[in-house]
């Protein structure tokens, strides 16, 4: 959102923002966010709107307290809230307009007032909705703020998202429970002064006293009843005797349907009237709308009504077939005021009240029909791929609807392949907690309507455990991924494409579990499968062989890892079905790679262009866009670039804080990452703490023997050594090096670089004999992965030349020290740090930046 848009009307501001006020000077509001525009025909409430303000001011003397008017449906809350904020907006900073009618959206409203705020941009809606609560809470930067959250429900529902600070939080809702939790207005109908006044205001000489007080009498002062009366007989020829006798005649049998109380007779007379004059004069009109009663009430995307060969059999086909009679139809929807069309965005929208009347109206038969076709509208011919950024505004539009048109319960394929879509789009987004609640809703319902061994519940299984390892939730990712693995293997087959898809999750499951090298041989089998039954170009091959390469790396393989990331960039590149998120993946994975194979520069310049490319195409806070920033300051630090590499690396994690919190792997990862740049700059005391707090976690999200742990833990044991305890040091990296030997043998780099640290901790205890020998058999056993020019083996022979000096190989030492140091200067270059320690005869240590799975 562009901050264009901050500030009072005057600048070019959006359509659905008020701008038909002139200004009146600095007192303005700095913020004034989606609150509608001015009713010119707002009418009496004097006071209500006094007996509001005092109120909002009396229970904010101290703290702010939420103020809730309540009433039932068309009595003009939503009017009263919006001539409050701007009679008083000169009292305020900021006034921002909420509609609160569907409890799943409010987060995301929330959300959107954050750069009106300036807070940074954000990734999935629970961090984004968190950061603004504490800054209106806090006062900062507005103390004076005022949010409307029109058309709440339950108290429950949104009870933890009203802001408790120092502005006013003011809350409209037919639900008298409101009554119970916060300081509540009751808001009747007009008196009957009020309504003859409205009337007359909006119908001026067509109308009399007489047939106003009549009007008035008929639809009992309910405001919203009357404003639909006016718009009708000020839109029509209809003359007041004629809309007072239909409105008789429709009363009779809108009492019979029993009508629940929230609706009132006379307003579903009123409301009714303006369907049966449209109806006769279009009725193809009145059919398009019945049909949008089923969708939710927030704005429908024009587009859905575009659907080519969807309509052929549908119940609206003689409609959306043809362009010309769909336009006519939605013209004169939105000149009856029965839809509010939206040019700027493309969008519809029926009121709520109009929904539900014409649902109720609805025979139950029909009413499935209809909720059937809006599913099929939603589904459309042909599914959008959730990773095309260019869509997400679209998916945004169409998962409003999810939940009020029931897509759950529909059992059609093309449907829960659309429900599915929704879910891996927010999953792609990084909203992962949504994205989970939905999955869950999905399987329990498709579990219960066709059994746990359907395609689509097994799909949605496997798009759960995606979600999980998102979350780091590595056991319940296990659980659900091992066991549909086995169920899609029984029910589809080794080959079929769900199967292999499923395989791939395995794998990165099995990688969570520290299991590299069976993730490793999973990988392999579906690779081979992949390639033959779908072509090395495809999306799908692509996303395995990027697999198998990250098992690669995991198991020390890094040339192999970063030969088969250079193919699949460049495949990629010319696949658009792959997209940008799996592009920035690829490319982040092959600059780590590279990093890990001792080409610091090279991996520094990669990391560096994928970074920016994640900020420009996902967004700062994407979790994409993170772990490529995490990857480009360990490049930093690794080329010697120690301030920058620290500073990024500080702000990577603080970032990941937010947006997960201090106990999920990528957060955990950077604050080792942290303890690490610290380290290398210096900071001792700091990155102990930062490596003890990212310790806490690793063996309650990975488990005690994962290798990511025991790797994690002769980093905390450098530290120790190096603020004066090596004796502790020495005794951690030695359970370390005993934990990733059983785990992936000593010949790996985790185990070397472990070993290298235990090395250097017996050496400062002087134990230079146990030093020798160890680090002798670590300098032969790291030829297993790496050549003598690589920076581990150049770390392990500078080490080693000290240590036989020290128990009297000075020969030997003065030979391996002299190769060493030319090689440093040569490959790392004759500034970086390495090879100046290396120059003043100091040890170097190693140590283990976690990747992600």
């Amino acid at each position: 959102m562009s901050h264009n848009n901050v500030g009072f009307p005057g600048a070019e501001r959006r359509t659905d923002v008020a701008d038909n006020t002139r200004s009146i000077g600095a007192q303005e509001p700095t913020v004034w966010e989606r609150v509608p525009k001015r009713n010119p025909n707002f009418t009496g409430r004097a006071d209500l709107l006094a007996e509001l303000r005092k109120s909002i001011n009396t229970v904010t003397a101290v703290v702010a307290q939420p103020q809730a008017l309540q009433g039932l449906g068309g009595v003009g809350k939503t009017q009263l809230a919006i001539e409050y904020a701007w009679q008083y907006r000169a009292h305020y900073d900021l006034v921002f307009w909420i509609s609160a009618d569907q409890p799943i959206l409010v987060p995301s409203s929330l959300a959107a007032m954050g750069p009106f705020l300036g807070l940074p941009q954000a990734t999935g809606t629970e961090q984004a909705t968190q950061q603004v609560i504490r800054s209106l809470e806090s006062g900062t930067p507005y103390r004076k703020w005022l949010v409307i959250f029109d058309n709440a429900e339950e108290p429950d529902d949104i009870k933890d998202l009203l802001p408790r600070g120092p502005g006013h939080v003011l809350i409209t809702s037919r639900n008298s429970r409101w009554s119970d939790h916060e300081p509540t207005i009751q808001v009747d109908v007009f008196n009957r002064e009020e309504s003859v006044e409205f009337l007359l205001k909006r119908l001026g000489r067509s109308m009399t006293d007489v047939q106003a007080n009549q009007v008035a009498d008929k639809l009992g002062d309910l405001p919203l009843a009357l404003e639909q009366a006016a718009a009708l007989l000020g839109r029509t020829l209809m003359t007041v005797e004629e809309y007072v006798r239909l409105l008789d005649e429709q009363t009779g049998r809108l009492l019979s349907l029993e009508k629940a109380p929230t609706y009132p007779q006379s307003m579903t007379a009123a409301w009714q009237i303006s369907v049966s004059q449209l109806e006769d004069r279009v009725p193809e009109a009145v059919e398009l709308l019945r049909c949008c009663a089923f969708f939710g009430p927030e704005p429908i995307p024009r587009d859905v009504f575009r659907r080519g060969d969807l309509s052929t059999g549908m119940q609206l086909e003689h409609i959306l077939s043809d362009p010309i009679t769909l336009t006519n139809a939605l013209s004169n929807l939105e000149r009856y005021a029965l839809v509010k069309v939206e040019s700027s965005t493309r969008t519809l929208q029926v009121h709520r009240l109009n929904q539900a009347l014409l649902r109720d109206e609805t025979p139950e038969a029909e009413r499935r029909d209809l909720r059937h076709e809006v599913h099929l509208l939603l589904a459309g011919p042909k599914q959008v791929n959730p990773e095309d950024t260019t869509k997400w505004a679209y998916f945004d539009q169409l998962a409003a609807h999810l939940s009020p048109s029931n897509v759950v319960d529909c059992d059609d394929p093309k449907v829960r392949e659309f429900a599915l879509n929704i879910a891996r789009y927010l999953y792609v987004r990084g909203s992962y907690k949504q994205a989970q609640a939905l999955l869950e809703q999905y399987i329990e319902k498709w579990t219960e309507q066709s059994g746990e061994r359907h395609v689509e519940v097994l799909v949605a299984r496997q798009h759960l455990g995606n979600v999980y390892r998102a979350l780091a939730m590595y056991r319940m990712a296990y659980e659900i991924d091992s066991s549909s693995l086995e169920m899609m293997r029984a029910s589809l087959g080794e080959e079929h494409s769900e199967t292999l898809w499923a395989m791939g999750g395995y794998a990165a499951t099995l990688r969570g579990r520290g299991d590299f090298l069976r993730a490793r041989e999973v990988d392999e089998v579906s690779l081979e499968a992949h390639g033959r039954l779908h072509g090395q170009d495809d999306v799908r091959t692509l996303r395995t062989r990027n697999n198998l390469a990250i098992d690669h790396a995991l198991a020390s393989e890094y040339d192999r890892s970063q030969a088969m990331l250079r193919e699949v960039y460049n495949r990629a590149t010319n696949v658009e079905a792959a997209g940008k998120r799996f592009q920035l993946q690829v490319w982040s994975n092959l600059s780590r790679s590279v990093r890990l194979s001792g080409q610091f520069q090279v991996a520094t310049d990669l990391s560096e262009e994928a970074y920016a490319y994640g900020v420009t195409e996902l967004g700062e806070d994407h979790p994409n866009t993170l772990l490529a920033a995490k990857d480009y300051a360990v490049s930093l630090r690794r080329s010697g670039q120690l301030l920058e590499g620290l500073e990024l690396m500080r702000g990577t994690r603080v970032r990941m804080d937010r947006l997960y919190g201090d106990a999920h792997a990528d957060t955990m990862a950077a604050t080792m990452g942290l303890s690490n740049a610290l380290r290398a700059s210096g900071g001792l005391d700091e990155a102990r703490e930062m490596a003890e707090r990212a310790l806490r976690h690793y063996p309650e999200v990975f488990g005690d023997d994962h290798p990511f742990t025991h790797a994690c833990r002769t980093n905390l044991a450098l530290v120790m050594r190096l603020t004066g305890d090596a004796a502790s040091a020495r005794d951690m990296n030695a359970r370390a090096l005993a934990g990733l030997d059983g785990r992936v043998g000593l010949e790996h780099d985790y185990a070397v670089t472990c070993a290298i640290n235990l090395q250097n901790d017996l050496a400062t205890l002087g134990e230079f004999d146990q030093a020798r020998r160890l680090g002798e058999e670590n300098y032969r056993r790291i030829q297993v992965y790496f050549t003598p020019e690589h920076p581990l083996s150049l770390i392990c022979a500078a080490n080693l030349s000290q240590d036989l000096r020290e128990t009297g190989a000075k020969e030997e030492a003065e030979r391996l020290y002299g190769e060493t140091l030319k090689r440093f200067e040569v490959i790392m270059g004759r500034d970086h740090p390495d090879t100046l320690a290396v120059q003043a005869g100091e040890r170097l240590n190693s140590d283990f930046d976690p990747p992600p799975i």
